[in-house]
């Protein structure tokens, strides 16, 4: 007997939930893509995605996931040649350089590990010792996906200015934007990207660029840059289908508008941070409970290094056993650890992450907890006692 039959709970960190009213504005015909309700529809998320991003820039929409915004930022902002710089926190981080190296780019890594924060003074030194400035961009993954682990953009822009160089900060939002607080005009992002299918609520496909008139000065010497890439016709088209360089992805929008209903119009986006950030210090206060020798760790340590839309959690030996404990018996899909090691390597069972990205609610996340302690009972993994108590305190204290 399995006691996973009813509602299933997907806990990965994305794609995410994506709530049933988005579901339904997506249920539709296909719409007329020349004139009409789906035009105006899209002129529409314009400056509610800027609220989003916190930003008073451009904002360029492809048809992609977060691989294909790390392509069109790069090839927008860089020439053959040109050297970047990636502080390194994950393996989001080297997937973002495998991109760069695609288009023609030299990199270069600051590496941080994967359990602690960039320090942004490392980052003010190494770009004080480039006097002739050779780096081009900081290539910032602000929560890495991977590891989990929240860097600090404020701080980073602030080295890179008083270090003098001209460098672009561009920034991976892709696990972070809607969920942790992010100001990409206030903090000095020069470009920010971002995909559908996280803090956003909206099936996989869409993907986000958002850039400012620092990075559209960039755009002017790009040699990568092509016709399908090219962010410029994509900004306040002349004529509608340049928007997406083709046809758009008309199901995603009529979604997009519903999701961004939800969080720009209805909850509020600082309400959102705030609701991931409680949410999150739920699941800390459960794992106060439950660590002890030999059981669960939080990959990050440091508390302000968290990330509040996902957490990646260390479990020797039992991690891959946990995971499919839960969705086997209990309907919750848990995240497998990507990054940590190869998945032919047996430490890759060492690891899980929890999702609590988007349409989460104290509901869905208490019910997380509960089966994963269930879990952790199950399969006689040590473990302290009184999680689940700990986390409705701190829901209930919020």
């Amino acid at each position: 007997m399995s006691l996973a039959h009813g509602p299933q709970t997907l806990a990965i960190p994305g794609p995410s939930i994506v709530p049933e009213r988005v579901l339904r504005a997506m249920h539709r015909p296909s719409p007329n893509i020349y004139t009409g309700p789906l035009v105006d529809l899209t002129h529409s998320l314009i400056p509610d995605l800027r609220k989003v991003a916190r930003t008073e820039g451009h904002v360029a929409i492809y048809i992609g996931n977060g691989h294909a915004a790390w392509e069109a930022v790069l090839a927008n902002t860089h020439s053959r040649g040109d050297l970047v710089l990636i502080p390194r926190t994950g393996s989001f981080a080297d997937g973002w350089a495998d991109v760069a190296r695609g288009l023609g780019l030299r990199v270069e890594f600051l590496d941080f590990g994967n359990r602690t924060a960039m320090d942004a003074a490392a980052i003010g030194q190494r770009l004080r010792d480039d006097p002739t400035h050779e780096i081009r961009s900081v290539l910032l993954v602000h929560v890495d996906t991977s590891s989990s682990v929240r860097s600090d953009t404020r701080a980073i822009r602030a080295e890179m200015d008083a270090a003098g160089h001209p460098a672009l900060l561009q920034a991976d939002c892709i696990a972070s934007m809607g969920c942790d607080v992010f100001e990409m005009d206030e903090w000095g992002a020069d470009t920010a990207i971002t995909g559908s299918q996280k803090g956003l609520m909206t099936p996989a496909g869409m993907c986000f660029v958002f850039y400012n008139a620092r990075a559209a000065r960039a755009r002017d010497r790009a040699d990568c840059v092509t016709a399908y890439w090219d962010w410029v016709p994509r900004t306040e088209p002349a004529i509608y289908y340049r928007y997406f360089n083709g046809t758009g992805p008309t199901h995603h929008l009529y979604g997009l508008r519903e999701a961004l209903d939800m969080l720009v119009h209805e909850e509020g986006v600082e309400n959102a941070w705030a609701r991931h950030a409680t949410l999150a210090g739920a699941i800390h206060a459960a794992f106060d409970a439950w660590e002890v020798p030999g059981g669960m760790e939080r990959n990050v340590r440091t508390p302000e290094a968290r990330s509040h839309a996902v957490t990646a959690v260390r479990l020797p030996k039992h991690g891959t056993a946990l995971r499919e404990w839960v969705e086997r018996e209990a309907g919750l899909t848990l995240g497998i650890g990507i990054g940590m090691a190869p998945p032919d390597d047996p430490i890759w069972h060492d690891f899980l992450r929890i999702g609590h990205m988007g349409h989460v609610s104290a509901h869905s996340l208490l019910g997380t907890l509960a089966a994963m302690d269930a879990g952790l009972k199950a399969l006689g993994i040590p473990h302290g006692a009184g999680a689940l108590d700990r986390a409705a305190k701190a829901i209930a204290g919020a």
